[in-house]
């Protein structure tokens, strides 16, 4: 069972506890594991964390803003600025890093995706397109479950949480916690994505075994 679990910025200080309960579940190949206890007798699972951008884009983002860079630059700035939240992500959890998705370990691993995004170069080099829909596209090339996991239990509309939208009512300049270009990406692959409230690290959990969470499904495929 592959899951991609793209893990946002917004959720900077609660994203390292987070990433080792992962791990307590479902393992990881580091030597020092979280618990020795973790993932036994449980089927084999690889569980890829896509790192948002955070912090580490906003300062490209504000550096756009100030100096004008052109699309390229801030694109693979942007990226990088993804690697620096890998790091970050690392240097706090238990979990293994990998840049590449050609073969994934079992349990949680942490992906640096400069090399693998530069070398395929196929999404756009717009703001649009940002962590969202590079980390369903790395979920298309590995047939994983994709679950993006942030900040707020998904989306709302007047107040009330929308449980299953089709990717088709995302029309024009629309204000969501998903980037602008998903929705089109998910409709084109015929895939669905997962919004689940990372401060909850149990519901994560169950996402990445698809069961029923709080949560908004995007849908692409219906």
């Amino acid at each position: 069972m592959r899951v991609v679990v793209k893990i946002g910025g917004s959720l900077i200080k609660e994203a390292p506890g987070l990433v080792d309960r992962l791990v307590k579940e479902f393992g990881s190949e580091n030597p020092n594991p979280v618990d020795e206890g973790q993932a036994s007798g449980r089927l084999p699972f690889s569980v890829l964390i896509v790192p948002g951008g955070g912090i580490f884009a906003d300062a490209i983002r504000a550096a756009d803003e100030e100096f004008s860079l052109g699309a390229d630059a801030a694109h693979w700035m942007a990226v990088l600025g993804m690697e620096q939240y890998a790091c970050y992500l690392l240097d706090k959890s238990s979990a293994v890093a990998t840049d590449s998705i050609a073969n994934l370990p079992h349990g949680v691993s942490i992906l640096f995706p400069y090399r693998l995004i530069k070398t395929e170069d196929l999404l756009p080099h717009s703001w649009d397109v940002t962590s969202d829909t590079i980390a369903a596209w790395v979920a298309t090339q590995i047939g994983a479950l994709f679950v993006k996991v942030t900040d707020v239990d998904g989306i709302f509309r007047e107040g009330e949480l929308i449980r299953e939208v089709s990717a088709t009512s995302f029309t024009g300049s629309f204000s969501s916690c998903i980037d602008r270009a998903l929705p089109q990406f998910l409709l084109k692959n015929r895939m669905e994505c997962l919004i689940v409230n990372g401060k909850y690290p149990e519901r994560v959990v169950q996402a990445v075994y698809g069961k029923p969470v709080p949560g908004t499904s995007v849908k692409g495929n219906i």
